[in-house]
């Protein structure tokens, strides 16, 4: 195949050259770039560079040359920690500065947290002794196996010119075209997210869905990447290479994805790791074999703090798609392992971590029906809306991906127009400790009531489906803010900008669970008054199977009422008397404007700001009376002047 093309973004590639002295430093440097051997060689050469069209990447080098002498380790740690790759030195003819890699300069790249590609060099071959001849290899193998950071070994002749432009060529290609994101020496195969990478890469080139790249479809593929067509006889030999080896790799109709990453880990270890980054950057790839961030269009995501992402109806239908696709069963059950299915095509699953892991429901057989595997989606929309672009992308979203997401409108324009239109709400859960939080989040997903208690130490998330009158769906995810984490929730500004709403939790037997939470609630109502993020807030009155404290409804009712918000709503987790909380909840939040509770300090300052514009308004009322009169007295005096 082709040679490789500049890899985007990259303008010149650092190599440092270190090692014990008398190695063979800075002849090596002075005869790549000038082709000829010195007699005469500087103690420290300054930057060499080599130009852009001296190898075929087109990518220009710079060479440092460093000194190995105790008073310069300072500088010598600093250029290493800039090198794009190290070149590390040894004398054929000395084989003290062999094992001095591995004894020092190895550990002290170490030592210096130095994670580039690494070239070992033996210069002076040809003043090796004939009588200590040992193979390459056999030499490196043990130091290679102790340090994976070295990419390659060679030897070479500066006297006699034998392999000195290999050495850069090997230095620059493992920047360029590093192995360690694609292939796992140690065990010899293609590394999982280069496997899954180049998955995708042959489903996208694999236009008629049938499992096989076809002969014209294996030509369109080299032609997208290389520019430059295959010939029908070079078709039926890339077949029959895959074929000798590998008799699954090929079918009649064409090349399967067996064979597709079977010639892949083939390029790799024949060292032709240019052809595979190339496919891989032509469909978007960077180094840690992602898409890049120009695929990602960031812009879209500008929005004010109380502006939220959702999927599109357009998203949203691909994502039905997808989950028939992989539910082959037609069951309403995507098993975890057809869920992995979904999503190996990208770097990983994004679901197998918090906040994801465990936020939706689940089925009786452990998967996720239709509506909790799109309540995944959203949640992943809402809380990081690049991530689920960048996951539908990876799975096959063939619209333009700003089609894939809208912003919705401000929070703060829907309380003014009395109606949301969000599909997707986030509620925030507060309440003191043991007040049933845990549990509520926990019925949402259908979960079992557990009698026993276990505290909530971060947060967490949970997303369903609310269906409400007239087969409307909404999406709810709940956020349960644990209490200890209450006070540095509110320490930012804008942290309730994205709240639709708010739900106290208390304990409906415990007074002071019931005290807690009203302090919480003011706490919450007070920083929406500051920063003008308020929010519709609604009291939960949680364990309502156990009796209710003295002064319960009394003290509930004059809280709500002093706030203006609803009357707390008693539910019951362990009797499964749930009393429509979820759809309550959704309600409110869809006419914000009903539910949002007013504090004392609140409610003066509006008073105060209603006297202030009365003030105003009396004071501009008095200006134009005066300034009235005082028009007609000039009216006046002047008939009178014309009078006399």
């Amino acid at each position: 195949m082709a040679k490789s093309s500049n890899p985007e973004g990259k303008t010149g590639v650092r190599i440092v050259v270190a090692g014990d002295r008398g190695t063979g430093k800075s002849s090596l440097i002075v005869t790549a770039a000038a082709e000829t051997f010195p007699t005469n060689v500087p103690r420290l050469l300054p930057p060499t560079r080599l130009p852009e069209d001296f190898y075929p990447d087109r990518v220009p080098i710079t060479i440092i040359d460093t000194s190995s002498n105790p008073e310069d380790r300072g500088k010598l740690a600093e250029e290493l920690k800039r090198a794009d790759a190290v070149v590390l030195t040894y004398a054929c003819d000395q084989p003290e500065t062999l094992n001095r890699l591995s004894t020092f300069w190895l550990p002290e790249l170490r030592q210096l947290e130095v994670k580039v590609p690494v070239i070992v060099v033996g210069c002076k071959l040809d003043l090796r002794d004939d009588q200590q001849q040992v193979s390459l290899e056999q030499v490196m193998s043990p130091i290679m196996q102790q340090f994976r950071e070295i990419e390659t070994c060679i030897e070479c002749s500066a006297y006699k010119h034998i392999q000195i432009p290999e050495v850069f060529y090997y230095a620059q290609k493992a920047v360029l075209h590093p192995t360690g994101p694609l292939f796992d020496q140690e065990t010899q195969t293609l590394k999982p997210r280069c496997v899954r990478a180049l998955k995708r890469i042959f489903i996208l080139c694999d236009h008629d869905r049938d499992g096989a790249l076809s002969d014209a479809e294996l030509n369109n593929f080299q032609v997208k990447c290389f520019n430059a067509p295959l010939q029908p006889s070079e078709i039926v030999g890339v077949k029959r290479v895959v074929q000798d080896k590998l008799v699954e790799g090929v079918n009649e109709r064409g090349l399967t994805l067996t064979g597709f990453l079977f010639l892949h880990a083939l390029f790799i270890e024949k060292g032709r790791l240019e052809t595979t980054w190339t496919v891989l950057r032509k469909f978007g790839y960077n180094n840690d074999i992602k898409l890049s961030d120009d695929l990602i269009p960031y812009s879209s995501f500008k929005r004010a703090p109380d502006q939220s992402v959702e999927l599109t109806n357009e998203a949203i239908e691909f994502l039905k798609g997808v989950y028939e696709l992989f539910d082959s069963d037609l069951d309403n059950n995507l098993r975890p392992i057809e869920v992995e299915d979904v999503f190996s095509t990208a770097p990983e699953n994004p679901w197998n971590d918090a906040p994801y892991k465990d936020a939706a429901e689940k089925t009786a057989l452990g998967g996720l029906s239709l509506d909790a595997f799109l309540s995944e989606w959203a949640l992943m929309t809402l809380l990081d809306p690049a991530r689920s672009l960048e996951n539908l992308i990876y799975i096959g979203y063939p619209g333009d991906s700003s089609s894939a997401i809208r912003i919705t409108r401000r929070r703060r324009l829907d309380r003014k127009k009395q109606q949301s239109e969000r599909n997707v709400f986030q509620c925030f859960v507060f309440g003191p400790a043991n007040a049933g939080k845990s549990a509520l989040m926990n019925s949402f997903l259908g979960r079992p009531y557990l009698d026993s208690y276990s505290p909530t130490a971060d947060e967490q998330y949970a997303v369903n489906v609310v269906e409400l009158p007239g087969g409307i769906k909404k999406t709810l995810v709940l956020r349960e803010i644990p209490e200890d984490g209450v006070s540095k929730l509110l320490s930012s500004k804008e942290s309730l900008a994205p709240c639709d709403i708010a739900v106290f939790v208390y304990d409906s037997s415990d007074e002071s669970s019931w005290k807690r939470a009203t302090e919480l609630l003011m706490d919450v109502a007070g920083h929406g008054e500051d920063t003008g993020y308020e929010v519709p807030c609604l009291i939960v009155a949680a364990k309502d199977d156990l009796d209710s404290f003295p002064m319960a409804i009394q003290n509930s009712t004059r809280v709500s009422q002093d706030m203006g918000i609803e009357a707390p709503i008693p539910i019951s987790s362990k009797l499964s008397d749930f009393n429509n909380i979820f759809r309550r909840i959704v309600n409110a939040a869809e006419h914000p404007h009903l539910s949002i509770p007013e504090t004392e300090a609140g409610r003066s300052r509006k008073q105060y700001h209603r006297l202030i514009n009365r003030s105003l308004m009396v004071v501009s009322v008095g200006a134009a009376v005066a300034i009235v009169g005082f028009a007609a007295y000039r009216v006046y005096a002047a008939r009178k002047n014309a009078s006399s």
